[in-house]
């Protein structure tokens, strides 16, 4: 009898030392899943996701859901295999989310400071689509550049050489098409008083024979209301998309979504172009659960997309704020829109 007992207990050990280890250790991996989604017209936490202050807005009822990726972290061996094991999670390495040389909280704030990014130029996105004033302005001047103390942050930017400049492409090519050395006039208001400065230009230093002034420009809104974006514990720029939709809808009439529970996700820069994002797969996964019935695809995700397309989702290609917006009318109208 005790021969058996020692029999087993020696079989039993390292089945119970392989449990212990596999709770306890964490594997390099991180889990990816559906997240929760947002919808960008409606309210969080009892406050609207996107808010505007101000002046008249229109009403809205539609859906226009931003979407996300749930990242799950420190994994012992059983939970990474039950996550691959479900087929609604996927495995990554480790440090595909958190680069090694970053902290975890570094990684966060990163994320955030892109979150934040993306809410302005959906913002100004949105005002161009709508033909609504926006400023262009001195964002910042490198401290050793050839506008240093020249030109100061805030002051917007009438003039460069003699033509007027209304966006941040046209400053770049009006100095770019200059040669280093040459001095160029700027023309620049604040407070109501202009006043004109004459920079030499330096050289840009990744092009030794084009014109550098040394300064970014920024867009700024010049509307009388304001846009607040009401989301707290989201990051990345991956909702710009559907925050520029959920703008323009509430100011202007009818309803983008025709009624249909529309989802997406793309990054936009302030002249609109969408750009492509992570984790396809699950945002299609967590839009179908939360009942869209139609989706907002980058191009540039649309080959993962249609491969792992939920059934009963509709996946539309979308380039640009103005393609989506006209992509929903036809869809409204009953016609067809760019696919996947």
């Amino acid at each position: 009898m005790n021969r058996r007992i020692a029999t087993l207990v020696a079989a039993l050990v390292p089945v119970v030392v392989l449990g212990v280890v596999g709770t306890v250790v964490t594997v390099p991996f991180a889990a990816l899943g559906p997240g929760p989604t947002y919808n960008t017209l409606g309210d969080a936490d009892g406050v609207p996701v996107v808010q505007i202050d101000g002046t008249d807005v229109d009403p809205t009822t539609g859906h226009l859901n931003m979407t996300t990726v749930a990242v799950r972290d420190q994994l012992n061996i059983f939970e990474a295999l039950g996550y691959w094991a479900s087929g609604r999670q996927g495995l990554v390495p480790r440090e595909e989310v958190y680069p090694p040389n970053k902290t975890k909280e570094e990684v966060q704030e990163g994320n955030q400071a892109d979150f934040e990014q993306s809410e302005n130029s959906a913002q100004l996105a949105a005002l161009h689509h709508l033909g609504l004033p926006v400023v262009l302005v001195v964002g910042s001047v490198a401290p050793d550049g050839p506008a240093a103390g020249l030109l100061n942050e805030g002051e917007r930017l009438v003039s460069v050489a003699g033509e007027p400049v209304a966006s941040v492409s046209a400053v770049r090519e009006a100095v770019s098409a200059r040669s280093p050395g040459e001095s160029v006039d700027i023309v620049v208001e604040k407070d109501g008083a202009t006043r004109t400065e004459s920079v030499v230009l330096g050289s840009r230093p990744d092009d030794a024979e084009s014109g550098y002034l040394g300064v970014t420009p920024a867009e700024e809104p010049d509307v009388p209301f304001t846009v607040t974006f009401n989301l707290a514990d989201v990051g990345g720029p991956s909702a710009g998309l559907m925050f520029s939709l959920a703008v323009v809808d509430k100011l202007s009439p009818g309803e983008l979504s025709n009624g249909d529970f529309v989802a997406g996700t793309g990054t936009i820069d302030s002249a609109g172009a969408v750009g492509p994002i992570g984790g396809i797969p699950y945002k299609l996964i967590a839009a179908r659960e939360a009942g869209a019935t139609t989706f907002l695809v980058p191009s540039q995700n649309c080959d993962e997309a249609s491969q792992n397309v939920p059934a009963g989702l509709r996946l539309v290609k979308v380039d640009s704020l103005d393609g989506a917006i006209d992509s929903l009318d036809a869809l409204g109208r009953g016609e067809d829109a760019p696919s996947c």
